[in-house]
């Protein structure tokens, strides 16, 4: 269900000598209170009282409570988990800067630690980081539709992986999400209505205020794209500095504010094509890169497409152990998410795949040190907030003829993604709080919008499409494959992040960059002088 990838390991953007720009915005003055922004919530701020997370653990945790529906801040509170690395630079800290890691459903206490070192240098030594999960999520009052992990896990056993192939399939997919629909109803359904995209905004304007900071200054990937544009149009005053980085166009996430949805948020999002079309590129460079720098490779690229085909209409009829064909195009879907180590990790489960053999299950990354690293993330968080907010087809009956069109102008990712929003059909709420727009405020600084040209989750032109909707923002483009910006770097890019987030320079319009390793390098020369790079700007 989430849109956002597997959580990544650590990497360090590098610094890069400073680019001539023009269109800069310096981030001071006054906090413009006519921007038309939502009055700030009458609950009080949270209070945050900040301990180590865990004994000699770089990072503090605390706990917020915020009113579950506020419109009524009088009553139910909730909890959210909440997680901080302080600037590293002495004497130097300009204030907070807030992440949302993706998802729906990605929890930041965890997340954030493990990719701390995702932000620039610079970005980390002049803010406190911090993150936190979002409400319904995690270790924050969460929706949790078991009464036991092991219930959970039967639950998820009872159903096909990856997505469903046949009648039969059909049928038990169904049954499995309608059982799951009666028991989020039954644990908590007033929780169930109040886990929007929206209160999240407000609950993250709450953070802002405990941290005592006059204006957000925010980082989100993938699905956190939508929560800060949704924060700009409800607090536009509010904002200092704002990156949102593999971005979901506005309009497709609200279905143009319609809830009769024809098509799943995906489809209208064409997760589906993009999927198709990094396939295809990853494909086409694993057989030009050749076995020793691609596992599955078979002679040239239109072989190796050859092969992966064949592979799939193998597995329809013969799986692997446990690797069916649903399975593997799930497996392929998400692995193409991060390029490094994730492209090579995938041609080689592909090609144990090929050769008979049940491919090696990756090691989780290293558990950070905070007390929860392990909270439950069941299908429901993800799944509450998706169905709640954005409007998908109610009727269950219609999914097979969604995946016929996705399969037609996708091909075998395309039903992934096709059956990937399938639970809202049967989904027990409808969230209390939505915003639909307006997207265009003018905001009290512009927001930098990146996206990369080759993402399989969220599409290049829903990058644009977010840089159209927004009343003021600049559009950096990242050539390059993989999910979000962050777990792919670009040396340029996080120069060019940098110099905005800390002093509100935005990039020249038009400017693109370059991922700083392309997929399958080619080994480095060794001995003599080292040369060339593929991170710098090309304004146009």
């Amino acid at each position: 269900m989430r849109i956002s990838g597997p959580m990544a390991g650590r990497r360090g953007h590098a610094a890069f000598a400073a680019a001539v720009l023009v269109c800069s915005t310096v981030l001071t003055g006054p906090d413009p209170a006519a921007a038309g922004g939502t009055p700030t919530p009458s609950a009080p701020a949270p209070r945050l009282e900040w301990s180590p997370c865990v004994q000699g653990s770089p990072y503090d945790c605390a706990t917020a409570k915020v009113p579950l529906d506020y419109r009524d801040p009088g009553g139910r509170l909730i909890d959210l988990a909440v997680v901080r690395h302080k600037a590293t630079g002495p004497g130097r800290r300009i204030g907070t800067l807030f992440f949302n890691p993706g998802g729906p459903g990605g929890p930041g206490t965890v997340q954030m630690p493990q990719n701390y070192g995702a932000f620039p240098r610079e970005v980390r030594e002049r803010f406190d980081i911090v993150s936190w999960d979002p409400r319904g999520v995690g270790n924050s009052t969460a929706v949790n539709c078991f009464a036991s992990a092991e219930e959970a896990e039967a639950w998820g056993a009872g159903k096909p992986a990856g997505f469903p192939v046949g009648e039969r399939q059909r049928a038990a997919w169904t049954s499995a999400y309608q059982d799951l629909a009666r028991r989020c109803r039954q644990r908590d359904p007033e929780l169930l209505r109040h886990v929007s995209t929206a209160e999240t905004a407000r609950d993250l304007d709450q953070l802002r205020r405990a941290v005592g900071d006059p204006q957000l200054t925010f980082v989100g990937v993938s699905y956190g794209t939508i929560l800060g544009a949704t924060y700009a149009g409800l607090f536009p005053g509010k904002v200092r500095a704002m990156t949102l980085d593999s971005n979901i166009d506005p309009r497709a996430w609200t279905n143009h504010g319609s809830d009769d949805a024809s098509l799943t948020t995906f489809l209208r999002m064409g997760s589906d094509r993009s999927a198709a079309a990094v396939l295809d590129r990853f494909l086409t460079l694993c057989g030009s890169a050749g076995a020793a720098r691609c596992a599955f490779a078979a002679d040239g690229p239109k072989a190796t497409r050859d092969k992966f085909d064949q592979l799939l209409r193998r597995l329809r009829e013969h799986p692997v152990g446990a690797w069916t064909y649903a399975r593997t195009v799930a497996e392929v879907v998400s692995g193409l998410y991060i390029v490094h180590p994730g492209w090579a990790d995938l041609a080689a489960r592909l090609q144990s795949l090929w050769q008979g053999r049940a491919p090696q299950t990756p090691a989780p990354p290293a558990a950070p040190p905070v007390p929860h690293p392990s909270p439950y993330l069941g299908e429901e968080q993800a799944a509450a907030v998706l169905c709640g907010d954005s409007p998908n087809p109610r009727d269950i009956a219609a999914y097979p003829a969604q995946e016929d069109t996705a399969a037609a102008r996708a091909g075998d990712v395309g039903r992934y993604w096709a059956w990937a929003a399938s639970p809202c059909a049967v989904w027990p709420a409808v969230a209390a709080d939505r915003y639909r727009g307006p997207w265009n405020r003018p905001t009290a600084h512009p927001v930098l919008v990146v996206g990369t040209t080759y993402d399989p989750s969220t599409p290049y032109p829903g990058s644009q499409g977010m840089a159209r909707e927004l009343g003021d923002a600049r559009l950096l483009t990242n050539d390059g494959y993989g999910h979000t910006e962050m777990y792919n770097p670009s040396g340029c890019v996080a120069e060019h992040e940098s110099r905005y987030l800390i002093d509100g320079v935005l990039p020249p319009a038009g400017t693109h960059c370059r991922q700083d390793t392309p997929p399958f390098p080619a080994p480095k020369p060794t001995g003599g002088m080292a040369t060339g790079g593929g991170a710098t700007a090309d304004s146009t």
